[in-house]
């Protein structure tokens, strides 16, 4: 049985998390780990007890950005508001994780195993429910598919050459409410024709992120 983490190991274990994603943003996942720990404020001493490898690192970085994603979905989930607004929460608080950013940051440095996977498999599912709920009552346009909301996020996250991120947030927020109005039926009655482009579906969506995180072709 594992031993519950004490709760000062624990936030440095986050602080780590949360700098090493900044940084390989903003250096690449090679960066010097020491810069990691200097933004997380431990030691190097620290952030090796709780990572043993810069790949450890790596991994727990794309794990904790799904992780984080899933809580997101949930949250909005059993949230109360109504579907289309549950899902327009979710959205922005997924904007927050700046998943277009991570996870391009770490291509080809994450083998995509069954842990991983199932920790995927399982951050996909209340994300596919939102989608479904806000459809099933009539706020969400029907040719929406599953992966046109988390491709949204991702393209909104990723940065603008020179700017910092502050300010690409803030219009990644901007733009986000742009985009969740051309998700609503009434878009698409007045459009009056279909989306363009592919349907983005679960299983193609998976196969993406394999592309993304993964560094392969396949």
């Amino acid at each position: 049985m594992r031993t519950p983490m004490r709760a000062d190991a624990r936030r440095n274990r986050e602080l780590i998390l949360k700098a090493a994603g900044e940084v390989f943003v903003g250096e690449g996942p090679d960066a010097p780990l020491e810069d990691v720990a200097r933004r997380a404020g431990v030691g190097i001493a620290t952030l090796y007890r709780n990572f043993g490898s810069r790949e450890a690192l790596i991994r727990g970085v794309a794990a904790a950005t799904l992780a984080e994603l899933r809580g997101a979905a949930e949250e909005a989930l059993a949230g109360g508001d109504e579907p289309f607004e549950a899902l327009r929460r979710f959205a922005h608080t997924a904007l927050n994780l700046r998943i277009g950013a991570v996870l391009p940051a770490l291509s080809g440095r994450i083998r995509i195993d069954e842990e991983l996977a199932e920790l995927r498999a399982r951050t996909l599912r209340p994300v596919q429910e939102l989608i479904v709920r806000a459809q099933r009552a009539g706020r969400l346009r029907d040719d929406v598919v599953f992966g046109d909301v988390p491709f949204m996020v991702m393209r909104l996250t990723l940065l603008l050459p020179g700017g910092g991120f502050a300010e690409d947030e803030a219009l990644a927020h901007r733009h986000l409410e742009l985009y969740l109005d051309g998700l609503r039926p009434e878009a698409a009655r007045a459009r009056g024709a279909g989306l363009p482009g592919p349907a983005i579906t679960a299983a193609r969506f998976i196969r993406a992120t394999d592309r993304i995180v993964g560094g392969n072709d396949g």
